[in-house]
Parts: C-alpha cells; sequence; structure tokens
C-alpha cells in the first residue's frame, strides 16, 4: 500500500505576533508567603509586629539578583521598600513592621543586578590573575548610565572621578581597588537599573489590630446575676460594684452575655423547660419585646444611660466591656411586626422558629438573608453594631456567625474595620473546621476553638501544632475558652477543682487569647444529667447569685496567671509555642519565647486531676543555645521555687492535691554549676 504524502500546511496569513517588551523580565517570581488562597483573603497582624515576607526568586544564567518587598498602608502613595536577602536554595525573605491600625498592601519585586553581576565577574577574574582592562571599562559605563538614571546627588563627583580611574590607563591596581571599593558598591546599590524587573503578580493585604486582638484575658457574666435576689435582675448600677472583683483577677475584658429586652411568646423556663413561671427571666437570647429589640436594653438591667455609665465604670477599672451579638429574634421582637419579610415562613404563613434537630427553639425565630428584601435586612443589622459602637462597645462576641452567609460577614466586617479599625470581632462557631477556618478568612478578629474537647497530650499536641503552623496562624487567631454557658466538658465534671486548674494553666498558657465563664473559679461542675455538657440550673435561664469570696475560689491563681502574663511577652503570643517530649503521657510539656527570644517560659501540666504523676521532661537545649550539658536555671513562676537542671531530661513530680503545673521562666543568660540541695 502506497504511503500518503503528507500533508502541507496552507501558509498563515495572519500577521506575525508583536513580542512584548516584558518578556524581556528574566526573573521568576514564585511561592510568596504569607498569602492566604492566592491573595483572597489578608493576612492578620498587630500594630508592632512583623510581616516577614518568603519568595521564590532566580533567573536563567548566572546573573546577581536584587528583590525587595514593597509595602505600604492602603491609601498610600508611595511604596516603602525592603530589600530582600537570600536564604537558601532561591529562597529570599525581608520582614517589614505594621505600626498603625488598619490595612496594608505588600508585594514583591526582583531583577537583575547588573552592577553586582559585573563586580563578581571583576571579582572572580582579579582573583585568578586575569586581565581585566576591557572589564573595567565596562563598569565605567555601567556607573555612568546610572549617573544619567538618577542625576543630582551631592556624591555624584566622587563618583565620577572613579568612572575616570577606570577609564585611564593608570596603574591596574588603583582601577580595580576603585572598582572593587564598598563607596562605589553602596552608590550603585542606591541606583539600580530596573527597567526589566519583574514584580509578582498580585497585591497581598494586611489587616492591622490593636494588641487586644492578639493577647488578652476575657470573663464572662450574666449581668442580671450580679445582684444580691435571684428572685430578680440585678441592675447596671448593682454590676457596676461586681468590677473591682473581676479587675483584681486580671481580666482585660468583661464579656455580657445579651443585655437586650427579652420575648415573653415561648419564654423557656428553667433548665430549659418548655413552661415558664411568671418570674422566669427567659433566656437573653431570645431577643425583643413590645419594649424594643437589638438597641434597647432589658428594663430590669435599667436604660441606656446606666448601660453608659457601667462602660465608663469598667474602663476605670482597666476593664473593656464586649457584647453579644445574636443575629435572632423572639416572636415579640418590633422586626416581627415591621419587617415580616426577613423571616421564613411556613406553608400556613406562620414564621419559622429555630431548630437543631432533636433540639426545638420556640423562643427564637431566625432571620432569612436570603430574603427578597436582604439589602435593608444587611444595613439594619449593620446599624446595630454601628448603634453599640455610638455606645463605647469595640469588642463583640457574634452568636452562632456560622448559620448567616459568609459573603455578609465578609461585606459588614470589612464596612465596619474600614470606618473603626480598632474593632474586633470574636467568632462564636463551634463547627466544621473549614467553616470556622473560613469565617476567620472574611474577617473575624478571633475564634473559639476546639480547645474543650483536647483533653490529652496527643490531643492537644496535635491541635495546637495546628493552630500555630503555616498557614492557619496567618489568618486564625484562637480565644481558648476553658468553659461557656453551653459547654461543661466531662473532664470539668469529673475531674473536680484539680481539673479546673489544669484547663485554666492550659488555656491561659497555651493561649496568648483565652477566657472563662463565670462560675469556673467556683468549679461549678454539676451537669443537667449524666452525658449532658448542660449546666444543672443553668444561667441561660435563671438568675444565679454566687457566694465568690468562697475560700476555695480560685480567684487568687487566676489573678497570680494573668499577672504572669502580662509580665512576661513569650505569654503574650501564640506563634512561640513549641511541644517538648515527656516519658509520662499524663504529663504534657511545652514551651512559649517571646518574638526577640528575650523571654522564655516552660510549663509542665499534669494532665490528671486525680492522682500524682510524674516522669522526665526533655529540654531543648541546644534549640536555646544552651549546650546539653549545662545547668539551667528556672524559675517557678506560681510557687516562687527556684530549680538547677542540669541536662536535657529532668526529674517532674506533680500532686493535684498539691499542684497541678509548673510555670517556669527559663533563664537564659544563666549557666551555672547546680548547688548540691537544688538538683
Amino acid at each position: 500500500m502506497a504511503k500518503r504524502p503528507p500533508t502541507k500546511l496552507s501558509p498563515d496569513s495572519s500577521p506575525a505576533p508583536v513580542l512584548d517588551p516584558a518578556r524581556l523580565r528574566r526573573v521568576v517570581i514564585e511561592n510568596v508567603e504569607p498569602q492566604i488562597d492566592s491573595g483572597r483573603f489578608p493576612i492578620k497582624r498587630t500594630i508592632g509586629e512583623q510581616v516577614r515576607v518568603r519568595a521564590d526568586v532566580f533567573a536563567d544564567g548566572h546573573d546577581d539578583i536584587a528583590a525587595v518587598v514593597r509595602h505600604r498602608r492602603v491609601g498610600e502613595e508611595h511604596w516603602h521598600e525592603t530589600l530582600m536577602a537570600p536564604v537558601e536554595n532561591d529562597r529570599w525573605q525581608a520582614a517589614f513592621t505594621v505600626d498603625a491600625l488598619g490595612r496594608y498592601e505588600y508585594t514583591v519585586e526582583a531583577w537583575i543586578d547588573r552592577f553586582a553581576s559585573w563586580r563578581h565577574d571583576l571579582s572572580k577574574k582579579v582573583g585568578a590573575g586575569q586581565e581585566v582592562s576591557s572589564e573595567l571599562v565596562e563598569g565605567a559605563a555601567l556607573i555612568r548610565t546610572a549617573i544619567e538614571r538618577h542625576p543630582g546627588n551631592s556624591s555624584d563627583a566622587n563618583v565620577l572621578e572613579i568612572v575616570r580611574t577606570l577609564s585611564s590607563g593608570r596603574d591596574s591596581g588603583a582601577r580595580i581597588a576603585a572598582a572593587l571599593s564598598a563607596g562605589l558598591e553602596a552608590f550603585m546599590a542606591t541606583r539600580p537599573d530596573r527597567s526589566q524587573a519583574t514584580s509578582f503578580d498580585r497585591v497581598l493585604g494586611v489587616i492591622v489590630d490593636r494588641e487586644r486582638a492578639r493577647f488578652g484575658a476575657w470573663y464572662e457574666m450574666f449581668p442580671r446575676s450580679a445582684g444580691p435576689d435571684p428572685s430578680r435582675s440585678a441592675t447596671f448600677a448593682e454590676a457596676t460594684a461586681f468590677l473591682p472583683y473581676v479587675a483584681s483577677m486580671g481580666f482585660d475584658v468583661l464579656y455580657l452575655a445579651p443585655i437586650h429586652p427579652i420575648g415573653r411568646t415561648c419564654r423557656k423556663g428553667r433548665n430549659n423547660s418548655l413552661t415558664s413561671e411568671s418570674n422566669d427571666p427567659g433566656s437573653p437570647w431570645a431577643i425583643g419585646s413590645e419594649q424594643g429589640g437589638h438597641t434597647a436594653i432589658e428594663p430590669g438591667l435599667g436604660t441606656l444611660a446606666d448601660f453608659d455609665a457601667f462602660v465608663a465604670a469598667a474602663a476605670a477599672q482597666g476593664l473593656e466591656i464586649a457584647i453579644d451579638i445574636a443575629f435572632q429574634t423572639s416572636p415579640d421582637h418590633p422586626y416581627v411586626r415591621e419587617h415580616p419579610e426577613w423571616f421564613r415562613t411556613r406553608p400556613d404563613g406562620t414564621i419559622k422558629y429555630a431548630e437543631n434537630p432533636p433540639k426545638k427553639y420556640q423562643d427564637i425565630y431566625p432571620l432569612n438573608f436570603e430574603s427578597q428584601h436582604w439589602q435593608s435586612l444587611w444595613h439594619e443589622l449593620k446599624r446595630i453594631f454601628e448603634f453599640w459602637i455610638e455606645h463605647g462597645v469595640k469588642i463583640f462576641r457574634v452568636d452562632n456567625p456560622h448559620t448567616k452567609p459568609f459573603r455578609f460577614w465578609e461585606w459588614v466586617l470589612a464596612d465596619l474595620t474600614r470606618q473603626y479599625p480598632d474593632l474586633i470581632f470574636l467568632s462564636e462557631a463551634f463547627t466544621r473546621p473549614k467553616v470556622m477556618k473560613y469565617l476567620a478568612k472574611v474577617g473575624f478578629t478571633q475564634s473559639y476553638t476546639y480547645f474543650t474537647w483536647r483533653n490529652s497530650r496527643d490531643e492537644l499536641v496535635e491541635y495546637f501544632t495546628e493552630l500555630t503552623a503555616a498557614p492557619v496562624r496567618e489568618y486564625l487567631r484562637p480565644n481558648l475558652f476553658a468553659n461557656t454557658p453551653d459547654i461543661l466538658h466531662a473532664y470539668l465534671q469529673r475531674g473536680g477543682r484539680p481539673a479546673f486548674q489544669v484547663r485554666l494553666v492550659l488555656a491561659a498558657t497555651l493561649g496568648a487569647s483565652y477566657g472563662i465563664y463565670s462560675g469556673f473559679e467556683l468549679a461549678e461542675n454539676v451537669p443537667l444529667h449524666n452525658g449532658s455538657e448542660e449546666y444543672l440550673d443553668s444561667e441561660k435561664y435563671q438568675i444565679r447569685v454566687r457566694d465568690y469570696q468562697r475560700a476555695d475560689s480560685l480567684a487568687e491563681l487566676i489573678g497570680r496567671i494573668n499577672t504572669i502574663r502580662r509580665t512576661h511577652p513569650a505569654l503574650q503570643h501564640d506563634w512561640g509555642l513549641a511541644f517538648h517530649r515527656t516519658d509520662n503521657g499524663a504529663l504534657v510539656a511545652y514551651s512559649k519565647r517571646s518574638p526577640d527570644t528575650r523571654d522564655l517560659i516552660f510549663v509542665v501540666v499534669n494532665l490528671d486531676p486525680a492522682n500524682m504523676q510524674h516522669g522526665f521532661v526533655q529540654l531543648p537545649l541546644v534549640d536555646w543555645g544552651i549546650t546539653p550539658h549545662a545547668t539551667v536555671e528556672v524559675a517557678d513562676l506560681l510557687s516562687g521555687e527556684r530549680y538547677f537542671w542540669r541536662g536535657e531530661w529532668n526529674y517532674v513530680r506533680l500532686d493535684p492535691q498539691d499542684r497541678v503545673a509548673h510555670i517556669l521562666q527559663v533563664q537564659l543568660s544563666t549557666s551555672l554549676p547546680a548547688p548540691a540541695d537544688h538538683v
């Protein structure tokens, strides 16, 4: 069979493509970090922190490369630049500091450094004893071009003299010395030829918050329980007397359960009963009555003027007030009457109440964020935030944000923080991991976590390694609540007072931000029933008057730990966390180191609240810059005792009836022989 001749393609009549001069840009920029979802979301920092930028930067051939991180506040006209330095294997890095609230942006630019390449080659040829007259003339031309590119500098005259030297027939030694002088190198570094520079293909963002977004201790309370009479709500005036107690324990934020009018329809009774008595106060999350909605005060607490006075009194005690924002209503909320279009209805026209099968919340109506009138609803909800901002509130704990659209949160949080960059939003979303993380990406400042359900050593190590590793740490700031009005974990139910001490130490030292719900210091641990995480006689449905002066209160310990946190920068950041080996699974050991590396805290906790546990813990001495067999002084910040530990492995014994943990400050500058009575 004869072979068919190859098909001859007709010539393309279209004109030849014009080459883009951008193709001459030889440098490649890849894998820029940090960035979240290819720059879709900004990273987070607080004032004074650094953004350490890394990128793969390389080019064909052997020419030298220069690279910079370009950064500025959003809205600034001019970019600031920080020169990047090579780390290893074409990986470059540089850092810049964010020093103001708001939004920053950054990117990377790199180019072939022709003068550095010339200087590098000249050095090699000189070292090899080769003739370099031609190279010196080439260098002179590079310098002249640089002067023409940036004329008018006072040092130009000195450099022109170098140019004449390089171009002359003088002694080659003098010419080479001039070419390789440090002064010329510095001069040319400020006048690079960036005409063919490569810019990274996107600009990345940073949200800069105030310090409280990164570090703080929260105390949660129901202000209606702050009075002397369990049969009626306390007023804000009475709750003011509670402020010195909270401040004395060293808390920074006082978070209030909802303070709005509570509906009567389907009001829940004690222990979430479907029937209520006439004097049952109802759940504060069933918001709205004939007295008003989300911008009104529950009459039992007082008036808006009383709230304003309470906020001012808290500030005088060094406390910042956070309030709960729950975008839902009771059947009695004014929205139900004025805007029925904002709710979902059944086929019979009645409004649907909230459900989370098998749980039913007949006293709560969810809002319909996808109604045909969604725009007016969204703007109204934004107005609620603005109302409380005008009354001095800058911190909001948002209830169940995962049941509202992500796009709503991205819009409202961005708009509010543009106007008020010092706001803080805490996401209360105990839901699937990716949903929790996405809420952090779209703008929530802090996030609740799974800390409550992580109680063994392996669980803690795995979870906190995840939280403090890139990229999660770049956008999710954990706030470790040891308990909440909804969550009384079995560990606390069964472990008694030592279990509360264990969880307190873990929360306060693993996390830069942590919180407790009132009653924690009294080790309240009775569940609604076996297997439940709900409290018996939950404060969500009744007023609880407590004796906070009990002799067995943990208030003193809480105050001591909060003082330690305020004194030691290592505990004011999350990123310096590292876990260390122990030979007993009931002991967890970890350290935290401040960004400047000067403050180092080493913590050992007995996770078994019922039994004494002992064993050896490993100190990573080499990582700390200490020789492996050195003697290290450590000071227990809880007890005031000092120990001299020798070598990497050291013995620890913790009896929960005496102490559950060591919080040790490592004396990095001290490496002394151990006294015999302290070994």
